[in-house]
C-alpha cells in the first residue's frame, strides 16, 4: 500500500491540550470522527481537577504537562483549547514538534507570534487550523456563491453583529490578552472577510464599558475592552462594520448583513449557528426566505475538516493567512481604539473558493407592499 493511501485508510491520532467547557462542544464531533474510523484520541492534558472530567468524556490518557502531548510520537494532531494567552505558545511548540495543529480563536494574542506561525507551517508542511470556522458553513459557502455570481451586485456595505452579557467564569476574558474582540468579534471578522475578502484599512472605536464584573463570584476590573465598533474598509468604498461586546443582553437581527447595488443578502441566526438567509433582488420586489440546509451544522466543523485535509481527502478552506489577517484587523482595531487614527492593513490572504448548491427556490416570498413603484 503507498504511503499515501495508508494515510487516508487510517485514523488521525489526536492530542488535545485543554479540558475546559470548549472540549465537550469538540467531543461530539470526535465522537463521530471516531465511530467512523477517521480519528483516535490518544491523549489529553488538563488542570489536575479536569482529570475527572476527561475521564467522563472516555479519555483514558490524562495529564497535566502539555509538553507530554506535544512530544508523543502517535500524535499527529495537536488541538490547543486553552485560555487565550497559551494558544500562540502553544501552537508554536506543537508546530516546531512537526504536528499538525487545530487552534481555537485567536491563534494567537501576538501579531508578531501569530507570524511566526504561519511561516512555520508552511516551512514545516504541517496544517495548521485557525478557528474561528463559520467559513465552513452550508449557508456561508451558498451566500458567498451568490455574491460571487453577482446575485446583489457589487456589495458596498456591510454588517456584521455577535455579542452577549459576557462569561462568569475564566478572569482571562477581561485581563489583557482577552477582551470581547478576540472572543467574539472575530467571529464577524473572519466572515465578512471570507465574503468580500481582505481588507485595506480599519478604525474602531473599543472601550470597557462595564468596568466591574463578577467571575467566579468574586468581583474584579475589567482590564480589556468588553464593547467595539470596527469600521473597515475593503476598498473601492466598499465597507462594513462589525458591533460586538461583552454587551448585549440580547438582539433580534441578522447576524451578517450585505448590502449590494442590486439587492441585499442577510444571514439569519448567528454566524456561527446560521439559521438560513434572506434575499432581496431589486427585480423581484421581494423578500426571499432561504430556510437553513443543515440545522445540525456544529461550530467545530474546523475539526472534521482538519482530519480530512491530513488523511489527503480535502483541501485547507480555513487557511493560517486568513487567521494572521483577521488578527492584524483585530490588534489594529484596538490601537486605533486608544487613539482614534485608522490603521492600513498590510497582509492579505487567497480569496476564499465557494461551493455550494444555490437553492432553485425560496421558503417563502415576503411582498415589501410599502415599496414605492
Amino acid at each position: 500500500m503507498r504511503y499515501e493511501e495508508s494515510l487516508k485508510s487510517k485514523p488521525v491520532r489526536i492530542g488535545i491540550i485543554g479540558c475546559g467547557s470548549v472540549l465537550s462542544a469538540y467531543m461530539k464531533l470526535l465522537e463521530r470522527l471516531q465511530a467512523k474510523g477517521q480519528a483516535e484520541i490518544v491523549a489529553a492534558c488538563g488542570r489536575r481537577n479536569q482529570r475527572r472530567i476527561a475521564k467522563q468524556l472516555g479519555i483514558a490518557n490524562f495529564t497535566t504537562d502539555a509538553d507530554e502531548i506535544i512530544e508523543r510520537r502517535n500524535v499527529e494532531l495537536v488541538l490547543v483549547l486553552t485560555s487565550m494567552l497559551a494558544h500562540g505558545p502553544l501552537t508554536r511548540a506543537a508546530l516546531k514538534a512537526g504536528k499538525h495543529v487545530l487552534v481555537e480563536k485567536p491563534m494567537s494574542v501576538d501579531l508578531e507570534e501569530a507570524r511566526e506561525l504561519a511561516e512555520l507551517a508552511r516551512r514545516s508542511r504541517r496544517h495548521l487550523f485557525c478557528a474561528p470556522f463559520t467559513v465552513l458553513s452550508p449557508t456561508f459557502q451558498t451566500m458567498g456563491c451568490r455574491i460571487r455570481r453577482g446575485d446583489i451586485g457589487k456589495v458596498v456595505s456591510a454588517r456584521g453583529r455577535y455579542g452577549w452579557a459576557g462569561p462568569s467564569w475564566g478572569s482571562w476574558f477581561y485581563r489583557p490578552g482577552g477582551g470581547a474582540l478576540f472572543d467574539l468579534g472575530v467571529y464577524s471578522i473572519t466572515t465578512l472577510t471570507g465574503l468580500l475578502g481582505p481588507a485595506k484599512r480599519v478604525t474602531a472605536m473599543t472601550g470597557i464599558a462595564i468596568p466591574e464584573r463578577v467571575v467566579n463570584g468574586k468581583t474584579m476590573r475589567a482590564q480589556a475592552e468588553d464593547n467595539a465598533h470596527v469600521l473597515i474598509d475593503f476598498g473601492e468604498s466598499a465597507f462594513g462594520v462589525v458591533t460586538t461586546g461583552f454587551t448585549l443582553q440580547q438582539y433580534r437581527s441578522p447576524a451578517i448583513e450585505l448590502y449590494g447595488t442590486k439587492g441585499t443578502l442577510q444571514m439569519l441566526g448567528d454566524d456561527w449557528d446560521p439559521d438560513g438567509y434572506e434575499l432581496w433582488q431589486n427585480n423581484m420586489g421581494s423578500w426571499q426566505l432561504f430556510k437553513e440546509t443543515d440545522p445540525d451544522w456544529p461550530w467545530t466543523d474546523g475539526l472534521r475538516h482538519a482530519v480530512e485535509c491530513i488523511r489527503g481527502k480535502a483541501r485547507p478552506v480555513v487557511t493560517p493567512e486568513h487567521a494572521f489577517h483577521v488578527l492584524e484587523i483585530m490588534i489594529k482595531a484596538q490601537a486605533s481604539g486608544r487613539d482614534g487614527q485608522a490603521r492600513a492593513i498590510e497582509s492579505t490572504f487567497e480569496p476564499l473558493h465557494f461551493e455550494a448548491r444555490i437553492e432553485a427556490e425560496p421558503a417563502h416570498l415576503v411582498h415589501d407592499r410599502t415599496r414605492k413603484k
